[in-house]
């Protein structure tokens, strides 16, 4: 190794190690769980990070304000989704609300808007009143968004995200899911910052293991 090639290898040293500190320090059975079986990714050669969360969770709307900057802040190389969930009839229309949005095209920030409706404003957005009075205080036409929630393209969608659920056993909400592979969630890191610590330790094992 020569000089050039030396100084080189002491400047990324420290790096590496940062990166491989990271991947490590997260501990298997308490700070996250290995899934028995993993599932593929949605899109090939980009790590994925996926939320399981409903509206209608209280702990969903306390951990938004932290996750949505994190995920605003993630490398192109990192693929975030989210999957709504239902664990009975009520909370369907939620599920619905999730992909008519997306279908209609709404930001990101759009989801705290509508914790805030569900868990401030204590608007039960699975009636159509209440619906309507969300859609024009967002700007977004209340009319299409009802027929985009009636739509075959968002009850396709549901049946999807229903297996998915069922497929990466999904028992709580919110639970954050890396790459198809490890799973944890606030309880389990005991903190909303600690959960998403624990997936950037998760993200930067996967790029350790490619």
């Amino acid at each position: 190794m020569n000089r050039r090639h030396f100084a080189i290898a002491m400047a990324v040293t420290p790096l590496m190690a940062k990166f491989v500190h990271a991947a490590t320090e997260v501990v298997q059975g308490k700070d996250y769980l290995e899934l028995p079986t993993p599932m593929p990714v949605a899109v090939a050669g980009k790590i994925e990070v996926i939320e399981f969360f409903g509206y209608w969770c209280p702990h969903c709307n306390e951990l938004e304000p932290k996750l949505e900057p994190w995920v605003k802040a993630l490398p192109a190389s990192v693929n975030f989704r989210r999957i709504p969930v239902a664990w009975q009839d009520g909370h369907i229309p939620y599920q619905k609300l999730f992909y008519a949005l997306e279908a209609m095209g709404a930001s990101i920030d759009i989801h705290q808007r509508v914790f805030k409706a569900v868990h401030e404003q204590h608007l039960p957005l699975g009636s159509e009143a209440a619906l309507a009075t969300f859609a024009t205080a967002i700007g977004v036409d209340r009319v299409k968004l009802a027929e985009a929630m009636k739509g075959f393209s968002v009850s396709s969608k549901l049946g999807i995200a229903n297996q998915q659920a069922k497929s990466y056993q999904i028992e709580g909400v919110p639970t954050l899911v890396v790459n198809g592979r490890y799973a944890t969630s606030p309880e389990m890191a005991k903190g909303d910052v600690q959960a998403l610590r624990v997936v950037d330790a998760l993200i930067q094992r996967t790029k350790l293991q490619r």
